[in-house]
């Protein structure tokens, strides 16, 4: 095989065994979670630190090469995977995972961009504190691509997404500049706050190479149950009641409809029902408090009596040990990963205000059961904080690819209910390549022209994950 002009140069820059050419090397770098797309790379950079990365953006900018930095390579929206022109480098930042500095007095933690999560909530874990960005892809995705695409998870409702938990960034600006923004400070007003433009930008301004992150005391006391409940409008109302209560101490509250349970307990190793008798809907509830004192279980018991007792709960499993409550999560986490086994599955992840959670899936499911009947509609997620991944899987012996067709029609149908509700068609994922094209819709001119103005003035030659969000 020819070899790349470039590579040579970029061997001596960063060391010819991170310098990735064969296909083999190069095909786990060019393929997302949802096969959606294929990309080609003439090579896969794997720097090893600021330095290296700075280095190659400087060639980079010298010689009008396109990058595309990636993570964990766990992103839904293809904004990780390079083009099918083939004229994108892939800059992997895996090789970036070093824990500089961890300050539990002062609950921060300094890591660079391409620690694994679950690593970094274990290292928070060793100091008595909590990193509470949890997601289902923890175990491979990498803290710089959770920055970049400003992941939400399940611990939003308490802690924030991902933009609230960061206090300061380092940064490899497309020239090869290096900001050096890592303050751990809570309070800073002096100008533009930078760090949040590049929080969310999906790599398009800037590559992310380390973090100053919050920390937070670690729970000694959490408790979960599995509730039961007949449809979304008891969800709601058990959530309003819950945090009316509870306020702060609740930590987790997710919807998950019959269906996602029973894609779950057929494809997901170890999950079994927690619930003795199956009902439409489910919410997973969590209560956590980092006082000893305080008496969770009687606060959780206490909300789940009320409701029963006003009718809006059918029947809830309290977890009885720590295994337990990782089994009840272990259901909510892998529901996305199931619905492969099931076929062909249109995705969408979408917000709207929380009171308006029950219309909108009433609406919605109603309207792509009308589209594609018998379709089964699987909306899942974060009913505490609006955002809803409302996925509908293929009916059942449906041909895969002539259903996946339909995305595009069925996004328009779901988006536009979404837009009625004053929603958001990106509530957590990001644009990428996938809704790119979307933006138009629901952006005014001012809003893109501005981002536009943005991107321009910090990558003036359109080289760091070109044709992204823009």
């Amino acid at each position: 095989m020819e070899r790349n002009p470039h590579a040579e140069r970029l061997a001596e820059i960063i060391g010819a065994a991170n310098v990735l050419t064969s296909p083999e090397d190069k095909a786990p770098f060019l393929t997302e979670w949802r096969d959606l797309y294929q990309g080609v790379t003439p090579m896969v950079l794997r720097p090893g630190s600021t330095e290296d990365v700075s280095a190659v953006m400087k060639y980079a900018s010298q010689n009008d090469l396109k990058i595309v930095p990636q993570g964990g390579n766990t992103g839904l929206v293809g904004g990780q995977i390079p083009l099918e022109t083939g004229d994108e480098i892939v800059l992997s930042l895996g090789r970036m995972n070093k824990v500089r500095a961890v300050d539990p007095d002062g609950f921060t933690i300094t890591v660079e961009s391409g620690v694994i999560l679950e690593i970094l909530q274990n290292e928070a874990e060793k100091v008595d504190r909590l990193f509470p960005l949890a997601l289902g892809s923890q175990g491979s995705c990498q803290i710089g691509g959770n920055i970049s695409s400003n992941a939400g998870g399940t611990a939003v409702l308490a802690y924030g997404n991902t933009r609230d938990l960061v206090l300061g960034l380092e940064v490899v600006m497309p020239n090869g500049d290096v900001w050096n923004g890592l303050r751990t400070l809570r309070k800073d007003n002096t100008g533009y706050d930078l760090k949040q433009l590049f929080i969310g930008a999906e790599g398009t301004l800037g590559i992310i190479t380390a973090a100053s992150l919050k920390l937070f005391p670690k729970p000694k006391k959490l408790e979960a149950a599995f509730v039961g409940l007949a449809d979304p409008q008891a969800a709601l109302k058990l959530f309003s009641t819950a945090k009316a209560q509870a306020g702060p101490v609740l930590t987790g509250f997710e919807i998950m409809p019959r269906v996602g349970v029973e894609f779950c307990l057929s494809h997901l190793d170890g999950a079994r029902d927690p619930l003795e008798a199956p009902h439409e809907w489910y919410v997973l509830m969590e209560l956590s408090s980092g006082s000893e004192a305080f008496p969770v279980r009687d606060l959780l018991e206490s909300i789940l009596g009320e409701a029963f007792e006003g009718g809006l709960v059918e029947d809830a499993a309290f977890a009885q040990s720590m295994q337990q409550v990782q089994d009840f999560w272990h259901i909510r986490h892998g529901m996305s990963e199931v619905q492969k086994a099931e076929g062909g599955s249109i995705k969408h992840d979408v917000s709207v205000p929380v009171a308006s959670i029950p219309a909108f899936l009433e609406e919605a499911i109603a309207a792509v059961t009308d589209f594609v009947p018998n379709c089964r509609p699987v909306p899942f997620g974060h009913l505490g904080d609006g955002n809803i991944h409302f996925n509908v899987s293929q009916p059942v012996g449906a041909d895969k690819e002539s259903y996946l067709e339909k995305w595009d029609a069925m996004n328009e149908i779901v988006h536009g209910i979404v837009a009625n509700f004053n929603g958001s068609i990106s509530a957590e994922h990001g644009i990428g390549r996938l809704k790119r094209d979307l933006l138009k819709g629901v952006k005014s001119e001012l809003e893109l022209d501005l981002m536009q103005r943005i991107k321009d003035a910090f990558d003036p030659k359109g080289l760091v994950n070109p044709g992204r969000v823009l």
